[in-house]
């Protein structure tokens, strides 16, 4: 039966360009590594190296023989590091969520990339669902990962959720509005106004904060006749239906025509978690610590 072994000693003869340095290389005797090829060919019932004193030549079946063997060795050495970093929990893929107002902006994106550079065996399965939404995936093994807008409502007792960070709320406005050209709005002056996105009754994030901010000020925000919790939200902006009160990540991705103004001198704040499961695998685990790190 051939050895892999014998693989390994064939290839290295090959490579090395002789016996005596394939032998040094290997640390074994030239006469032990001659035997091993020897009952390799026997193996085979054919010749691989036509061979004198002082050089060899790989017959057609050497050739052959070389080319595939290396192959097949390069192959089992990247099953075994892969099998090694699985059973370390360094590999597979990881299914990140986040809703539709924690844009992957250039800080989250290059903390992401230099988080995947940290974890080769990582790979990110990406897609968006509302904050409340992921933890409920998650807690049910569905996802791994949330970026979310805070706050959450409910309570998952396999959850954890920490805080990475916040952004200054802005109101977006439709570019027409008299709204539009101030420097700075107040939510009190946004009482008569129709938001575009008003809370879920079973749902936090965004617009649940937004609510709540307006009825400190003393009022519910009033709905427009088109209303959306999704980044189209800023399409009807644009399109003079209404106004938002949204992080200023936003502008990232809104339409040319929808203006943002700061809110309460950017006083007001919108933060954003990231969340798992408190009992998550290794992988994800490690992952998570080390994006939390790069965001905080």
């Amino acid at each position: 039966m051939i050895s892999l072994k014998q693989f390994k000693y064939f290839i290295e003869i090959v490579e090395a360009g002789s016996y005596s340095r394939a032998a040094e290389k290997l640390y074994i005797a030239q006469s032990a590594l001659s035997r091993q090829i020897k009952e390799l060919e026997d193996e085979l019932q054919t010749a691989l190296l036509t061979r004198d004193a002082r050089q060899f030549e790989l017959t057609p079946a050497g050739q052959l023989f070389f080319e595939r063997g290396k192959r097949i060795l390069e192959d089992i050495d990247d099953t075994l590091l892969q099998a090694r970093q699985v059973g370390k929990g360094a590999q597979g893929v990881i299914r990140l969520q986040h809703s539709s107002s924690v844009i992957l902006t250039p800080r989250i994106s290059n903390a992401l990339a230099r988080t995947l550079d940290e974890h080769p065996g990582v790979t990110l399965d990406v897609s968006m669902l509302p904050s409340e939404n992921q933890t409920l995936e998650i807690e049910e093994g569905r996802a791994d990962l949330g970026l979310l807008r805070l706050p959450t409502l409910r309570r998952h007792p396999h959850i954890q959720v920490r805080e990475i960070g916040s952004e200054r709320l802005m109101v977006a406005v439709p570019p027409h509005s008299p709204l539009a050209a101030r420097d700075n709005l107040e939510l009190a002056e946004l009482s008569e106004e129709a938001f575009i996105s008003i809370p879920h009754k079973d749902r936090g994030g965004l617009s649940y904060l937004v609510a709540n901010l307006c009825l400190e000020q003393g009022y519910f925000p009033k709905p427009a006749r088109a209303l959306s919790r999704k980044s189209s939200q800023l399409n009807l902006i644009e399109a003079g239906l209404g106004i938002a009160i949204v992080p200023e990540c936003m502008q990232l991705t809104a339409p040319a025509g929808v203006r943002f103004v700061p809110l309460a001198r950017g006083s007001l704040l919108s933060a954003v978690g990231l969340a798992t499961r408190r009992d998550a695998d290794p992988l994800v685990a490690a992952f998570a610590e080390a994006l939390a790190a790069k965001l905080a």
